[in-house]
């Protein structure tokens, strides 16, 4: 992509968004895996500016913070008492170089599904045009809430009138401001230090810049787009999910034309951040999030949700929950298993059924099948975990560590009470409780020889079901020894 680099783009984020009802800001909420705010940074950095600001003000300290674990480089800046978007924008020029030079792009931060593409092209027609001004525009069917775009007889840009400031005439235009310019920086400086709140709201609003360089003989354009999805801002928590689904709807239709085969669309979520390899398969009611990265040719789902997890070519996982954990290639997981962060499956193992693992590593080739809690552990390869054991790591004060072999055969409903090692090629009989390490070889069993009471039932349960069925079995067997 060739395009003129912006020497900066600034991002407004300064706005409280009362009409969200939370009390978290704005730009703070989530959609794709991202907040508003930082997928307006990640877009205005694929343009690659010198300089990157984001303008703020609500919950500074807060807003301000989560800016920086986006993006590290990013540069602050705080909006004073005056209000609107001309102030904001004069704030965030104000803590640049004074002798900045170039084009300046202004895009907000509650618009998140602006492209980097559609900024490009943006700068692309600003040059192209020699404006001073290039406001980014699109037309809707029902704009109310939205600055106006006013066109003079000869088709080009005249003003900009706010929704409130605008008469019955100007509001039956359907030509929008998106509230995304390219400005010539000299131009935007002296236009933003002749701006006045003398209007509706009492506010300096960006749009009257325009109305100064049309006074100043300087060229006002507009790049219209088909795409209106890209202008939409959040204002409440109804926009939110709407732009959450249509995000969702691009995320997976890329992922589909990238190779991954998507069972229901509809009911399938994979944040921005996530990947799918070609000729997995995606059942419905699937849920891939975070920086979870799923290779080729796997199962995933239904009903299954994965963050922050990696899976590997070939791995099934069927109405599983994985967080922070990682599926080998042929791996399989579930149905109904639960990996918690530190979980790391080998290739080829398995986690089966109301599974439970945590800060767990699982060798190649080694099952955990069914109705077991493994936490802190490490298994070697091609061992077996037989049904409904738990590995105790908690003694009420510290949590320790158990670890089996390779090739261990486990018998079912046996407890490893760590701190606990189990050597190679181990056995341990069903019931048993492991209190001390365990040879390499041996089998370890702790329970005594078995006893029979017989007619215990009859004699302390009398008048019961089992006792009138255990009398009845033994007359058939005295009468068949008769």
């Amino acid at each position: 992509m060739t395009y003129p680099r912006p020497v900066a783009v600034i991002v407004l984020a300064a706005g409280e968004g009362t009409r969200m009802k939370s009390s978290i800001p704005k730009v703070l909420h989530t959609i794709g895996g991202r907040s508003l705010v930082h997928h307006a940074i990640a877009a205005a950095r694929g343009v690659e500016p010198a300089y990157l600001q984001v303008v703020v003000r609500h919950e500074r300290d807060r807003v301000a913070a989560h800016i920086a674990e986006c993006d590290p480089d990013a540069l602050v800046a705080d909006q004073d008492e005056i209000k609107g978007t001309g102030r904001a924008v004069e704030c965030g020029l104000a803590a640049l170089p004074a002798d900045l030079e170039g084009t300046v792009v202004v895009t907000y931060g509650d618009v998140p599904l602006l492209t980097s593409s559609t900024l490009a092209d943006l700068l692309t027609a600003h040059a192209s045009a020699g404006s001073a001004v290039t406001v980014v525009t699109a037309h809707i069917d029902d704009p109310t809430g939205y600055g106006r775009i006013v066109r003079d007889a000869a088709g080009g840009v005249a003003r900009i009138v706010e929704h409130k400031d605008a008469t019955d005439a100007e509001r039956a235009l359907t030509e929008v401001n998106s509230g995304i310019y390219a400005f010539d920086s000299g131009l935007l400086r002296a236009g933003l230090a002749a701006l006045t709140t003398d209007n509706a709201q009492g506010e300096k609003y960006l749009t009257d810049v325009l109305g100064y360089a049309r006074a100043q003989g300087r060229a006002v354009a507009a790049y219209a787009i088909a795409d209106v999805w890209q202008t939409e801002g959040v204002n409440d928590k109804v926009q939110l999910a709407r732009l959450g689904a249509e995000l969702n709807r691009r995320t997976v239709e890329a992922a589909m034309r990238e190779g991954a085969i998507v069972r229901d669309p509809a009911t399938t979520w994979i944040d921005t951040t996530a990947s799918v390899g070609r000729d997995t398969i995606v059942h419905p009611h699937t849920q891939l999030l975070g920086a979870t990265s799923v290779g080729a040719d796997c199962e995933i789902g239904p009903d299954t949700t994965l963050t922050d997890t990696e899976v590997g070519d070939g791995a099934t996982v069927c109405r599983a929950q994985a967080l922070l954990a990682v599926i080998g290639p042929g791996a399989t997981v579930g149905p109904w298993a639960y990996l918690r962060p530190g979980t790391e499956l080998g290739a080829e193992g398995k986690i089966g059924t109301f599974v439970e693992t945590k800060n767990a590593q699982i060798g190649a080739g080694s099952k955990i099948p069914h109705l077991s809690y493994v936490g802190d552990a490490t298994i070697g390869v091609d061992s077996n975990i037989g049904a409904s054991s738990v590995f105790v790591n908690y003694d009420g004060v510290d949590k320790h560590r158990t670890v089996v072999g390779d090739h261990c055969r486990m018998g079912s409903d046996t407890m490893y009470v760590a701190p606990l090692t189990v050597g190679d090629g181990a056995y341990s009989g069903a019931g048993t409780v492991l209190r001390q390490d365990v040879p390499p070889g041996a089998l370890a069993v702790s329970g005594g020889a078995q006893r029979n009471l017989e007619g215990w039932v009859p004699a302390h349960r009398p008048g019961t079901a089992a006792a009138r069925a255990a009398e009845a079995a033994l007359a058939t067997e005295q009468g068949e020894q008769a």
